[in-house]
């Protein structure tokens, strides 16, 4: 399927006090149904042809918003050895800083510009001008391309994104996510606090639905407690990630069962004109329940019964034609 450049516009971006940036925004969830692969491609393609130069790692400061959890893992100890053994083969992309003259922001490559930093060498860097908007999206889009940021770390990048004033479509953007996602991600930090999540880490080891999970428990008021005394616990924060999060996950759900979000049935009732009879209805999203009481109701239910066939078929008509 033939898609837009996700970068295209950023080589002539106004400054930070322009006005509206010139990111081509035309629906999230119709630009953003593509590969990891392909954004992977676009920033690469993005950076092709560009002027590289090498700039001091103390003159370059990081985003003004932060993606991951931890630095010092496995994959940054070997992205300076590889640097050490045989160069910076990618360059960062940076954009002048607002307001110091001669100084820079990272967009995207933060591990590149650290491990450069720890090597004492300088850094390979393509400087392009952006405002914060388009600045967010690149980034966000980089280390999902790159697929290295964990489930709660695209999570907490949400959040602060929208905490910074971002609505939904530019996180989205900027996630390489559809609506729907972004909405469990914001529900996962809607119910457990970022010092929680600060402390646990990135849990490389640990999915959505295990932290969708963890959230239906840490959400739920007589929990807090729980919460708190593990996270006072010394040897808490001596485990590695993933185990911080089985140990809290542990502490919350003494029943080793899995959790799954309570759902309440919407009841209605109904009665027609007559007061003949009268339906009660209950709906949970998943199972739906009609039953009938007085006068009527065995009748009527005997004449809906016999003509279930035509009115699914109508219900499946009318369906089909809403999506035109």
């Amino acid at each position: 399927m033939a898609r837009k450049n996700l970068l295209e516009g950023l080589a002539e971006m106004p400054d930070e006090n322009a006005g509206a940036p010139s990111y081509p925004m035309r629906g999230a969830g119709r630009s953003l149904v593509r590969s990891l692969d392909e954004l992977a491609k676009q920033a690469e393609k993005f950076l092709e042809g560009e002027a590289v130069v090498d700039l001091d790692p103390d003159l370059v400061e990081a985003s003004f918003v932060k993606d991951r959890l931890s630095e010092d893992d496995e994959d940054f100890h070997a992205l300076v050895e590889a640097i050490r053994a045989r160069g910076q083969d990618t360059p960062i992309l940076v954009r002048p800083h607002a307001r110091i003259e001669g100084r820079y922001q990272v967009v995207f490559g933060h591990r590149r510009l650290r491990a450069a930093r720890e090597l004492g060498r300088n850094v390979r860097a393509v400087v392009k001008t952006m405002d914060d908007r388009t600045h967010v999206i690149a980034q966000g889009q980089e280390n999902s391309a790159r697929a290295n940021l964990t489930f709660i770390e695209r999570a907490l990048f949400a959040r602060r994104l929208e905490e910074l004033g971002y609505d939904r479509e530019v996180i989205s953007a900027a996630l390489a996510a559809n609506a729907a996602s972004v909405s469990k991600m914001m529900s996962v930090m809607d119910r457990i606090a970022q010092e929680v999540v600060q402390a646990i880490g990135p849990a490389p080891g640990v999915g959505r639905e295990r932290w969708v999970e963890l959230s239906l428990l840490a959400g739920r008021p007589a929990n807090a407690a729980s919460i708190a005394k593990v996270l006072q616990d010394d040897s808490f924060h001596q485990l590695a990630s993933d185990k911080r999060f089985e140990a809290l996950y542990a502490a919350l759900n003494k029943t080793a069962r899995p959790v799954k979000k309570t759902v309440t049935a919407r009841k209605v009732t109904w009665q027609p004109r007559d007061k003949a009879m009268k339906a009660e209805m209950s709906n949970d999203g998943k199972a739906f329940s009609l039953s009938m009481k007085a006068k009527n109701a065995g009748r009527f239910g005997e004449f809906l019964s016999s003509r279930l066939d035509a009115l699914y078929d109508q219900f499946l008509a009318e369906e089909g034609n809403q999506g035109d």
